[in-house]
């Protein structure tokens, strides 16, 4: 484990593979942690550089006082990288994940050299319906909502067939911390980034998995839509947790990506 004071909050992060390669940053889903990427980054880290962290009040990461912009978010990884001392990375984003991605670009362009947006948008959610789940969360904690993500985020397939592995990734759910959770809840109610979509000069995939609860397939279209270089592909058998339920397809797109970016 590694760990880095992060604009005034200790963040933990996870630096692999080959060192001399070029650097793929992944960034996690909302109430997940790093290693919602274990299965995707194995077949990368031979000739890539893996960066893999836990976003503030996730994980093992610290939590700073007060409310949070997705702006803040995108600011912990700029500084995150240029600790790190990466130039350019491909941005892999879930979710959440991929609005800080969004966020980074606009901050720091020169930080982006490819983006995979998987499972995401550049405005997710309703300020009605992050509140009421803020609301759920506030009074019945984490566990309140875990039933109804767990749908949104698994195929009835996995459900059914990998009870095991969904029993493991509901405990990881309702463990993360809720004050980081609600933080990060706050952070995405506000995000918009529509505005901002055009303006994006660098390769971009986005991904949706067919059976996505979370961010469905015609929103992540929508997003491929408003971003010029964007190319759009749906993952057949999973929903919005691909990178748990087809790691492989995910991380062919990712290799294609960075592949792409560093000719």
């Amino acid at each position: 484990m590694a760990f880095a004071n992060i604009n005034g909050a200790v963040a933990h992060y996870r630096d692999e593979g080959r060192r001399d390669g070029r650097a793929i940053v992944f960034i996690n889903a909302l109430g997940m942690d790093l290693r919602i990427w274990d299965d995707v980054i194995g077949p990368l880290a031979s000739a890539y550089r893996i960066v893999r962290y836990d976003k503030r009040g996730h994980g093992l990461s610290q939590l700073p006082a007060g409310p949070a912009l997705i702006d803040d978010y995108a600011a912990d990884l700029s500084a995150l990288l240029d600790r790190l001392e990466i130039g350019r990375a491909a941005i892999v984003g879930l979710s959440m994940g991929g609005l800080v991605a969004q966020a980074l670009y606009r901050q720091r362009p020169d930080l982006v050299a490819a983006m995979a947006l998987c499972g995401t948008a550049a405005k997710i959610g309703t300020e009605e319906s992050w509140r009421q789940r803020m609301d759920e969360v506030a009074r019945g904690g984490i566990e309140a909502i875990a039933e109804a993500t767990m749908q949104r985020w698994f195929t009835a397939a996995f459900r059914a067939k990998r009870l095991d592995d969904l029993v493991g990734w509901r405990a990881m759910l309702t463990r993360a911390p809720r004050d980081g959770y609600l933080t990060a809840c706050g952070a995405q109610m506000r995000a918009d980034l529509r505005p901002y979509c055009a303006a994006i000069a660098v390769p971009v995939v986005c991904a949706v998995g067919d059976e996505d609860g979370s961010t469905p397939p015609a929103l992540v279209r929508q997003l491929a839509g408003q971003i010029g270089r964007a190319r759009f592909e749906i993952i057949a058998g999973a929903a919005h947790l691909s990178c748990i339920e087809r790691p492989d397809a995910l991380h062919g797109l990712i290799e294609a990506l960075a592949r792409g970016a560093a000719a």
